[in-house]
């Protein structure tokens, strides 16, 4: 059993070693590692906050599209409205306005067409009195050639003119 227990000097400089050894790392090693770990756990914590500050700012930005995208939207149908209201007002005022010039065109047409119908009355009635003339003159100068003829058709006019 000596192989299984140690001997008490062993212990003893086992001992007074490691007391030396826990003191030296309390003294030069200890603070600095304490030091180091509580400036990562400030970091991390830095972090975190950080983040969810970041969160939050992500949160509200999306909101802040959200509103103005369905602002934009709102906006949009209102141009398109506006839009088709003038589009629709553009085309009623075209349609009246062709309107307007074509009853313009059908009466200036319809003008037109009555002076050019009358002028053709004109000139047919003026060569009917023009093949009239003629042919009452063709027909005094038959019926005036003879004396006879002359004398039977001023006692006729006479008559007729004093009937009227």
């Amino acid at each position: 059993m000596e192989l299984v227990t140690p001997a008490i000097g062993l212990i003893f400089w086992t001992t007074i070693v490691f007391l030396l050894l826990v003191f030296i790392l309390k003294k030069f090693a200890w603070k600095p590692i304490l030091k180091s770990i509580d400036k990562r756990n400030k970091n991390i914590e830095e972090a975190l906050k950080a983040a969810d500050k970041a969160k939050k700012e992500m949160e509200s930005l999306n909101a802040d599209n959200e509103r103005i995208l369905a602002e934009a939207k709102i906006e949009r149908d209102s141009l398109l409205k506006e839009a088709r209201v003038m589009k629709n007002q553009i085309v009623e005022d075209a349609k009246k306005q062709a309107n307007t010039e074509a009853k313009k065109l059908l009466t200036t047409a319809k003008e037109q067409i009555e002076n050019e119908k009358m002028k053709a009355i004109t000139e047919l009635k003026n060569h009917v009195a023009d093949i009239s003339i003629d042919i009452a003159e063709k027909i005094l100068k038959s019926e005036l050639s003879d004396e006879k003829k002359q004398r039977e058709l001023v006692a006729r006019a006479l008559k007729t003119t004093e009937s009227n």
